[in-house]
């Protein structure tokens, strides 16, 4: 079994416009100086909020990558040279840039408003030939399951319309009540989950919001929520079939 737990302290720190946009990145890059690497085809995770002022990350460009941006709180605005336009996405929302051979985009993030942002490596020598494509997700077009203690909502895998072209990915929102909970843990697979919101305890440890769990070579992962929380969760394959960039 092999779980790691990486406390809010443990992750490397970014801001942009002089702190207008505060960031946390639990897998952030070389020189950020956080104690995770990329792994699997995961190669970058960032959570970044504003306070009480909007905020622009200017117009920048990518390629390769499949840049994907989970709206957890409040309203972002959005804009690149392949659509052209500004386009507004709110909370549950979700949007995917995959910026094969090239594009630009720019962000604005509304204040009190936080999201993931996410980078997933493709197969760079593949998609570094396609024209760059994105596509918006609105929160209700996903779906949910509630059990009695819980809510998960399948972001990408289960039927998804969500399509990326990063192999062996699944993503999951849950929001759980109080009490134990079991998440079952795939073989060959790389579980990460971030506590975005509550409290949980695993054996004797307590896990508070903002925590980051990577997890495998184990069946199940069984904790205690201590209040009612959100975890979002990413599975990836533990060894991808491609070299990936890292």
């Amino acid at each position: 079994m092999e779980i790691t737990i990486f406390k809010k302290e443990d992750q490397a720190n970014g801001n942009f416009n002089n702190g207008e946009i505060l960031e946390k990145k639990p897998i952030g890059f070389p020189q950020d100086g956080g104690e995770l690497k990329p792994y699997s085809n995961i190669f970058y995770w960032a959570h970044a909020w504003t306070l009480s002022k909007k905020s622009t990350i200017g117009l920048h460009p990518h390629q390769g990558f499949e840049i994907c941006s989970f709206i957890l709180k409040g309203n972002i605005n959005h804009f690149d040279t392949k659509q052209n336009k500004w386009i507004p996405l709110s909370k549950g929302d979700v949007q995917i840039i995959r910026s094969g051979n090239g594009i630009s985009h720019a962000e604005e993030i509304d204040k009190n408003s936080e999201i993931f942002q996410i980078w997933f490596d493709p197969d760079l020598k593949k998609s570094l030939k396609k024209n760059a494509s994105y596509d918006d997700y609105k929160s209700e077009v996903f779906k949910r399951k509630s059990s009695e203690n819980k809510t998960v909502k399948f972001i990408m895998g289960h039927n998804s319309p969500m399509k990326m072209d990063t192999e062996g990915i699944s993503i999951n929102e849950y929001t759980l009540n109080k009490g134990k909970h079991t998440f079952k843990i795939f073989s060959k697979s790389i579980h990460s989950l971030f506590l975005y919101k509550g409290c949980i305890k695993y054996k004797k440890n307590i896990i508070d919001e903002g925590a980051f769990i990577k997890v495998q070579n184990t069946d199940a992962i069984t904790f205690e929520g201590m209040e009612k929380s959100r975890i979002f969760e990413i599975i990836s394959p533990e060894i991808p079939s491609y070299k990936t960039y890292k």
